[in-house]
C-alpha cells in the first residue's frame, strides 16, 4: 500500500475559544534504535467568541504507544499567558519525545475571562505518529 499518513491534526471549540493542533515527526531528533521518537506540534487558539479571554494554565495527557501516561501541567505556553480578544489568535510550536513510534495527546488550556469567570479549553485528542519506512524510502 503506497497511501500516505495524514497529518495527526484536531480541532475543537469550546466557549468560543478554538484549539487547532497539528503534530509531526522530527526524524533528524529521533533515534528509533534507541526508543526516541521526537515530535513537534504546532498550536493555534483562536477567539471566536465576544469576549476576551486568557490562557492562564496548560494540562497536556500524553499517552505512548504502551499506554503509559505523562501529565504536564504548568502555567501558560511557551512563557506566555496570551490575552486574546475577539477575533484574535496565538499560534505556537512545541514537542514531545516518546519511547514508542505512536502516541496521542490532548489535554486542556484554562482560559480566564474579564469578568473573572473561568473554563477549560479542550485540546481535542490527536495522533503522534512515525511515518513508515515505505514511505521514506524515495529518501534512501
Amino acid at each position: 500500500m503506497s497511501a500516505s499518513i495524514a497529518e495527526p491534526t484536531s480541532s475543537a471549540v469550546t466557549d468560543g475559544i478554538r484549539v487547532t493542533v497539528r503534530a509531526q515527526y522530527l526524524a533528524e531528533q529521533s533515534a528509533p534504535e534507541k526508543s526516541r521518537y521526537v515530535f513537534a506540534y504546532t498550536v493555534a487558539i483562536a477567539n471566536e467568541g465576544g469576549a476576551p479571554a486568557q490562557l492562564r494554565t496548560r494540562h497536556w495527557i500524553i499517552t505512548d504507544g504502551r499506554g503509559k501516561i505523562e501529565e504536564v501541567k504548568g502555567d501558560g505556553v511557551v512563557g506566555e499567558q496570551p490575552r486574546l480578544a475577539p477575533g484574535q489568535r496565538f499560534q505556537y510550536t512545541s514537542g514531545c519525545v516518546l519511547a514508542t513510534p505512536v502516541g496521542t495527546m490532548h489535554g486542556t488550556y484554562q482560559m480566564h475571562r474579564d469578568d473573572g469567570t473561568s473554563f477549560d479549553a479542550v485540546i481535542a485528542p490527536f495522533s503522534l505518529v512515525m511515518p513508515q519506512a515505505s514511505d521514506r524510502s524515495s529518501l534512501n
